[in-house]
């Protein structure tokens, strides 16, 4: 009888054969660590969520006193039959919407009306250019907020050419005398620009393009916004310089950080009217580093020409 043999090949006849089911259970330890890496990236991203989330909880409800006092001002707007007027300016993705949503988020909705007209058509062309914007003014005990207001014509619409330079000079003129009757006849008007820098700007526009949610803010003249700054900033200097009156004064809103644009905004919102029950808990005060006068920032802008040879923001 012959005896068994031993593979020539020196191999344990026990361990599994090179190859086949052998790398479907063995993870070799440079890949073990390959997924501690990952698990330990992932949940570090996870706790950064985390804590944006908590972050951002934190901002919103510093907000809520000043959006209960709002609807203060809000009932009283409404017992008295008064009108009021909030106008939002400033550059595209200065803050504008987001602050108008957290200022209305809890309001009345039978007694608010958000506003933000377009590009005037042909039709509208021929008219008076105020009559599309008077057409939205509130009744008695109501609020409009223009998300961009008449004032496009002393921006966006010269800087694009969607008006001519008399019509443009025109409006500059007679808008003066148009806000000193419509406060006169009792009209609480509030004219808000919202200010920000070139480089955050660009940061802004740049997370709205690459972010799927935020891609639709994006619009071609949002593109152009940039490579216009300059043309955008002698319209702004020369708004403030001739638009800011005692009757319809101008104010400048920092919204570098946007939660504290918000908060500021109400503040100035709610120091527009001597509304009843105002609570003695809540800090009315601007912070004088987030919000300037328009006479103040015309200031500022020429010392800045004067320094830089031209304006810079």
């Amino acid at each position: 009888m012959s005896k068994s043999t031993v593979p020539s090949s020196g191999t344990d006849p026990d361990s599994p054969p090179a190859g086949g089911n052998q790398g479907k259970n063995h993870i070799p330890q440079s890949d073990g660590s390959a997924v501690e890496e990952a698990l330990r990236r992932e949940l570090e991203a996870e706790r950064r969520r985390g804590r944006k989330l908590k972050r951002r909880d934190n901002r919103e409800r510093e907000l809520q006193p000043y959006q209960v006092e709002l609807l203060k001002l809000q009932r009283h707007l409404e017992l008295h039959n008064k009108r009021m007027i909030v106008v939002f300016e400033g550059r595209d993705a200065a803050g504008k919407g987001g602050t108008i949503r957290r200022v209305t988020r809890y309001m009345n909705e039978k007694h608010y009306r958000v506003v933000a007209l377009g590009k005037p058509s042909e039709k509208e062309r021929s008219e008076w250019y105020l009559q599309k914007y008077v057409a939205e003014f509130p009744a008695g005990g109501e609020t409009v907020l223009f998300d961009r207001s008449w004032y496009n014509r002393a921006m966006v619409e010269p800087v694009f050419g969607f008006c001519t330079d008399k019509e443009h000079r025109d409006f500059l003129r007679g808008v003066v005398g148009f806000e000193k009757d419509l406060v006169r006849q009792g009209t609480t008007l509030v004219k808000l620009y919202f200010s920000v820098t070139k480089e955050e700007q660009l940061r802004r526009f740049d997370r709205r393009r690459d972010d799927p949610l935020r891609q639709w803010k994006l619009s071609e003249i949002d593109v152009q916004a940039q490579d216009l700054w300059d043309e955008f900033t002698e319209r702004k200097y020369e708004m403030l310089d001739q638009t800011h009156t005692s009757a319809a004064p101008w104010t400048i809103i920092r919204s570098e950080s946007k939660h504290r644009a918000r908060l500021n905004a109400m503040r100035v919102i709610l120091a527009a009217v001597a509304y009843e029950d105002r609570s003695p808990d809540v800090d009315f005060v601007p912070d004088p580093e987030i919000v300037v006068s328009g006479a103040h920032e015309v200031e500022l802008m020429e010392a800045d020409r004067i320094r830089r040879g031209k304006f810079s923001g």
